[in-house]
């Protein structure tokens, strides 16, 4: 396994769930920046997402480990989030199911893709992309859920996670809609 920055900070990135999870353990009113930090800590770990992929390309550090971990890391850093949330009651249930549900479905997709080696037909599309900036976007706002400067951060995550949602359903119908033939004839 390749040790280089791009990795580390993915490697971060996992490290960082306990942190973001374990906050919500704490006694109620043990931490009053409790939802701060978490939101804080979330925004660092949605910010070395990016990071460790523009530096990988940048430095031509791009590896198949790598390749493999970076998503893991993404999908695991929002299923702990929205799990915090749904515990809080600032997600409803159906949204993390449904946004939990796509990310296992579409793993599953492509990991099957990539063994019968139609993995093309599946690649990341600007779809997941908006998907993902919603829900980066969304989960800081529920997790801190308090106004900031006035501007109401509930109100702001819960319509944002409800975007996510829709471009969620919208992507795995893309990506289930483009994997379809090799789907219809390795099932035949």
């Amino acid at each position: 396994m390749p040790i280089n920055i791009p990795i580390f900070l993915t490697w971060l990135r996992i490290a960082m769930i306990p942190l973001v999870v374990g906050l919500f353990y704490l006694p109620e009113g043990w931490l009053p920046a409790r939802d701060a930090i978490a939101a804080g800590a979330f925004i660092v770990a949605a910010l070395t997402d990016w990071l460790d992929g523009w530096l990988a390309r940048r430095w031509n550090q791009t590896s198949s480990f790598g390749a493999f971990l970076d998503p893991v890391a993404d999908k695991l850093m929002v299923c702990a989030a929205l799990l915090v949330l749904l515990g809080l009651n600032r997600v409803d249930l159906f949204i993390a199911l449904v946004i939990i549900g796509r990310e296992i479905t579409i793993s599953a997709l492509r990991e099957w893709m990539a063994k019968i080696g139609a993995s093309g037909s599946v690649a990341v599309h600007w779809l997941g992309k908006f998907k993902t900036a919603a829900q980066m976007v969304a989960i800081p706002c529920l997790l801190y859920w308090q106004p900031l400067y006035g501007v109401s951060l509930q109100a702001a995550g819960e319509v944002l996670i409800v975007i996510a949602a829709i471009l969620t359903v919208w992507s795995m119908c893309y990506y289930l809609r483009r994997a379809w033939p090799e789907i219809r004839d390795r099932a035949a």
